[in-house]
């Protein structure tokens, strides 16, 4: 069960016990909401980080929430064994043990390498984070992956060095299909000062 669905005061350290499971009974209709919600998030997700959270307080969790949803992103705890049916049912098959444990998922709506960043960055910080892999763009990912996606320039930066490599050349072009009509202005200007001259 994702701890955002629960009441308030059903909120905290209650919640959680040893291997990322619930406490809390629920019921088979609930349990089917979840995996529809999970399998919603995951289509719409561009990549999705799994991470083991165990021994992470309330506060810890909420900033780490807060960094994601800056970056277009969600990150919600899922219980194992319906994360692991959504995940299937949507053709991406994980490793066993990245649905043992604890665990949490990061959601990238919008901008895949910001959101690995903020957990990478997060999980120095804090030990209790850590991140077990995923997947982009469908194709599966380890730790070292997410990394490797964090390393790259976030989706802004990105598209100003396209643009920038776009621009580039067409400012050359456009000198460059200038340049004639100013060579044939330089000859005409020549030639008119050459015919005053002689006139003179």
């Amino acid at each position: 069960m994702d701890e955002e669905s629960l009441p308030d005061h059903q909120r905290g350290k209650d919640f959680f016990v040893k291997g990322g499971e619930c406490t809390l009974a629920i019921t088979k209709e609930r349990k089917e909401d979840l995996v529809a919600q999970y399998s919603e998030w995951l289509k719409k997700s561009q990549a999705t980080i799994l991470a083991e959270y165990s021994g992470m307080s309330m506060q810890d969790m909420d900033a780490l929430r807060s960094k994601i949803r800056e970056v277009g992103g969600e990150f919600h705890i899922v219980k194992n064994t319906l994360g692991k049916l959504a995940f299937e049912k949507a053709g991406l098959t994980m490793p066993e043990n990245f649905f043992t444990g604890s665990t949490a998922v990061g959601f990238a709506f919008k901008d895949a390498p910001a959101m690995a960043k903020a957990m990478t960055d997060f999980a120095k910080g804090v030990e209790a984070l850590k991140v077990k892999g995923g997947f982009l763009n469908n194709r599966p990912m380890n730790a070292e992956g997410v990394k490797s996606l964090a390393d790259l320039p976030p989706l802004p930066v990105v598209r100003a060095q396209l643009l920038g490599t776009l621009l580039a050349p067409a400012s050359k072009l456009v000198r460059t299909l200038a340049e004639p009509g100013r060579q044939i202005a330089a000859v005409i200007k020549a030639y008119s000062e050459a015919s005053v001259t002689a006139a003179a």
